[in-house]
């Protein structure tokens, strides 16, 4: 629900950004299934190179997997990054998370979809469990863990753990994955400055299916301890609260925006 927002959507573009008018085409260059990657990661990043580096840097190479970083600005690191990486491929798009993250997805080439955040980190046997346990699902998502050894981090796993148990309603920072099938029927992420994620999950929630990993994809609590864990936590709550009661994301981002 956090992270890359849109801004500024109408600036002419720099000549070297990749523009994506249909979010959802085909893969132009379709591979034979055999050399097919299982899992496409997708990656939106905005102006958080050294999120990005760490994420990359504990990324065990592994030929189940791809990885599409995908630049919502013009950031000349990103270039270094991806060619010092094996599996890694740039992209460039419009800023705004949800359409960062349909761009990825309009160039993946794995039967799976999993959009991750920069600050985000994978367990070293992830891509075994997501084999061992997708079979049969059409999406899901990971358990949510916070990256500090506080009391508050554990309080506010527990509380993610019972919204999820309860409402269904994973967020964005416990790494969604899907079908690529199923992104395409379902259209993609709706091009909105907030709550991309909590509306896309509305949507993959009603067609069932769904799974949890049992491994915790953790997620940095920088932010928390930035703005402190209460007026963090009770901030996301209400915009989501406001969300539910029909506030436009629109007015939802200049909330949030204002308020850190």
């Amino acid at each position: 629900m956090e992270g890359c927002r849109g801004k500024g959507e109408g600036e002419r573009e720099h000549e070297d950004i990749m523009s994506i008018q249909d979010p959802l085409p085909p893969s132009p260059f379709p591979l034979p299934p055999s050399l097919s990657p299982l899992i496409s990661i997708v990656v939106p990043v905005l102006d958080d190179l050294a999120a990005a580096e760490q994420l990359l840097a504990r990324l065990a190479p592994d030929a189940r997997v791809e990885v599409i970083v995908v630049d919502g600005g013009h950031d000349r690191g990103l270039d270094r990054l991806a060619r010092s990486r094996s599996g890694v491929r740039l992209i460039r798009s419009r800023r705004g998370r949800a359409i960062q993250m349909n761009a990825g997805a309009a160039t993946a080439r794995g039967e799976w979809l999993l959009f991750l955040h920069a600050d985000s980190a994978l367990p070293e046997n992830w891509v075994d469990v997501f084999e061992r346990d997708t079979s049969d699902a059409r999406g899901g998502w990971f358990r949510f863990a916070l990256d500090d050894p506080s009391w508050q981090a554990r309080t506010i796993e527990r509380g993610v753990a019972l919204r999820v148990r309860v409402l269904r309603l994973p967020y964005g920072d416990q790494g969604l994955f899907v079908r690529r099938t199923v992104f395409a029927a379902l259209g993609g992420y709706k091009e909105m400055p907030l709550m991309e994620d909590v509306e896309f999950v509305r949507r993959l929630v009603s067609g069932g299916q769904l799974v949890q990993l049992p491994v915790a994809l953790v997620t940095s609590a920088r932010r928390w301890r930035r703005d402190g864990w209460i007026r963090r936590s009770a901030g996301n709550l209400l915009l989501l609260a406001l969300y539910k009661a029909g506030v436009s994301p629109a007015r939802l981002a200049r909330l949030y925006t204002n308020s850190y």
